[in-house]
């Protein structure tokens, strides 16, 4: 998948992965994609709520061996 900007917050637990992505899409316009690679467990839920609270969308997640990518796409 295409994206326009990378965020690495592997290592980092919630909340931190949220708040850098909110700072990081603060920062993009309107339909740029952010990929997003995280390591906490939690964070397949908190991006999906995120998601839904901000009105961003959540176009893809996948998940390997502990790590998950997540592309968000900004409102």
């Amino acid at each position: 998948m295409n994206f326009d900007k990378e965020l690495d917050v592997r290592g980092l637990l919630c909340p931190l992965p949220i708040l850098r992505t909110k700072k990081s899409l603060a920062d993009m316009t309107t339909g740029q994609v952010l990929k997003i690679a995280a390591t906490d467990p939690g964070a397949t839920i908190d991006f999906q709520v995120f998601a839904d609270q901000t009105g961003n969308e959540l176009l893809l997640l996948l998940e390997t061996t502990g790590e998950f990518t997540f592309y968000m796409k900004k409102k």
